[in-house]
């Protein structure tokens, strides 16, 4: 096995999968990655705010 390059579909930069990520999304049964690291983050973050904000409004 060896890295593989794969582009972020977010914000079309390449980035590196490597092999020891390979490894462990294999044991994991996950699929590759379709962001980079930075947009995943993004991505999570905006989650977290918006689930925040719902668990706000819903305690009141």
């Amino acid at each position: 096995m060896e890295d593989k390059t794969l582009t972020c579909k977010e914000c079309g930069a390449e980035f590196i999968f490597t092999v020891r990520d390979q490894e462990f999304y294999n044991q994991n049964n996950f699929s590759e990655p379709l962001r980079c690291k930075p947009c995943r983050d993004a991505r999570k973050q905006n989650r977290n705010a918006n689930r925040d904000r719902f668990d706000f409004n819903r305690n009141n």
